[in-house]
Formats: C-alpha cells, sequence, structure tokens
C-alpha cells in the first residue's frame, strides 16, 4: 500500500459533497483504513445513477424504456439486417438467458423485433430489427444525443478527450 490519498481536508476545495462527507465520516471511524479509492467510485457509481435516471428522462418522449433502448440499438448497430442471436444481444446487454428471451418477447409483441429461424442452426433463432424498430431507435438515438451534448457542454474538448480516452472499467481489466 502507497498510504492514504489526500483526503478532502487535504485538496484545494472545490466544494464539498456528500461522498467528501461518507469518505470523513469513515476516516473518523475508521483511521486504520484507506479509504481514498472510496472518492473516486462512489462517486462514479453515483454519476451512473444519475446518468440512468437521465436517459430514461431521454428516451421517454420516444416511448422506450431503457433496455428497450439497448436491445434495439444493439441490433440497429449491427449490419442490416440489423439481425443478431439472443446470445449476441445478451452479451451486448449484459443480461441473463431468462432475461433477453423476456425482452425479446416484450419487443416481439410491439413489432419493434422478429424473430426469424437461424439459418445455421436448425433449432436456433434471429432477432430482427423491424422498420418501426429501427424508427424508432432511431430518433431515441437522436434524443439521446442531443441531450447527452447538452450535458457536456460544459467540458472543454481537452476535458471531453482525456474522458473519451480514459480506459474502461471492464471485468477483465478490473479484476472481476
Amino acid at each position: 500500500m502507497t498510504g492514504p490519498m489526500p483526503g478532502p481536508a487535504q485538496r484545494p476545495a472545490v466544494g464539498v459533497d456528500e461522498v467528501d462527507r461518507i469518505v470523513a465520516a469513515w476516516r473518523r471511524v475508521r483511521p486504520d483504513l484507506d479509504v481514498a479509492p472510496l472518492e473516486v467510485l462512489s462517486r462514479v457509481s453515483r454519476l451512473a445513477r444519475h446518468l440512468d435516471r437521465y436517459r430514461a428522462a431521454a428516451f421517454t418522449g420516444s416511448g422506450l424504456e431503457t433496455w428497450e433502448f439497448d436491445v434495439l440499438a444493439a441490433l440497429r448497430r449491427a449490419e442490416p439486417p440489423y439481425q443478431l442471436s439472443p446470445g449476441q444481444l445478451m452479451t451486448q446487454t449484459m443480461v441473463t438467458s431468462g432475461t433477453m428471451t423476456n425482452r425479446i418477447d416484450r419487443l416481439a409483441a410491439r413489432d419493434l423485433v422478429q424473430r426469424l429461424p437461424d439459418p445455421d442452426d436448425g433449432r436456433g433463432v434471429i432477432v430482427r430489427l423491424t422498420a418501426v424498430g429501427v424508427r424508432l431507435v432511431d430518433a431515441a438515438l437522436e434524443g439521446l444525443l442531443e441531450r447527452e451534448h447538452g450535458l457536456l457542454a460544459v467540458l472543454t474538448d481537452d476535458q471531453l478527450e482525456q474522458l473519451a480516452d480514459a480506459p474502461s472499467a471492464t471485468p477483465d481489466r478490473a479484476g472481476l
């Protein structure tokens, strides 16, 4: 261990937030622990929750739930005819088989996707985005990007580039 990182008291004060208060409380009750990771990861976690809510609000206008957008967007990113196997969809959206089956059922009931026999596997299926699904996910993406550009407008080009170039914390890189 390289020792604790400077806490809120040692860093220049930009503003105290709830994470600063949580970290300070842990430092008071457990001074034997290096709680520095909380300063970053608690903020990332809170930011993720805020972004989830923000995205959900962005999709309200298009009549989509966030999970619906995720599945439709995965299909839309595939080359025409915009189709993937349920397994590929599971990988891209990080959900279980049962969850994906339920999601495909619900999207098919709305005529946003259709199930087709897999030509390479007589027992398998392919999920294809319908024309209605293409129009809906395209409109939702345009609305989302408009809102997200606005959200990021407070950052400089250098800050945006630095964030975009930061390595992602995938399970294999994060040791999860």
